[in-house]
């Protein structure tokens, strides 16, 4: 496997992680909860999706041959609080996480030469994964710190539990 391949495969492997990590966060609180928000300027869980789910649809459809910020993405509309349900917010979770995945997934060797744009910056494939990778790890982080505020009953840890840190080290 060449590095470019590696590359690849630890963004994909990284992702598929901060998905999950998102998902184990939302699954702890109830469904009212998701809505929450403590004031009009911060986001509720719901809302954090609907964001992430449009930044994806922008960023990652036509990757290679157009601007990742869309004429049609309406980014200020992914802030407002309208999604009615867990449901329906689980279906825009899982639709903007697989035209991530499907726009990764395709990438060959020869498409990490080409440079694509973001707000008509040119990034290498390399910087605009990773400028991906860091937006999206901060935004599930927040999922995490709200999940653990709103669970509907005891935290159970996405890692390693506090007190358990021995238990987890290896000889």
């Amino acid at each position: 496997m060449n590095h470019t391949s590696n590359y690849l495969k630890s963004s994909l492997d990284l992702l598929h992680s901060y998905k999950n990590l998102g998902e184990k966060a939302m699954e702890q609180v109830s469904e009212e909860k998701l809505f929450w928000q403590y004031n009009e300027d911060s986001n509720s869980m719901a809302t954090i999706v609907k964001h992430l789910s449009g930044n994806m649809h922008s960023r990652w459809t036509d990757f290679l041959t157009t601007d990742g910020e869309k004429p049609w993405r309406e980014r200020d509309g992914e802030f407002e609080n309208d999604i009615k349900n867990k449901e329906e917010m689980m279906q825009v979770w899982e639709k903007g996480w697989k035209v991530l995945f499907d726009a990764l997934e395709s990438l060959t060797e020869s498409d990490f030469e080409k440079k694509v744009f973001i707000r008509n910056e040119a990034h290498t494939v390399v910087d605009a994964i990773n400028r991906q990778l860091a937006h999206y790890a901060s935004h599930i982080g927040q999922l995490i710190y709200l999940g653990k505020m709103l669970a509907t009953g005891p935290w159970k840890s996405l890692s390693i539990p506090k007190g358990q840190s021995k238990t987890f080290k290896k000889p």
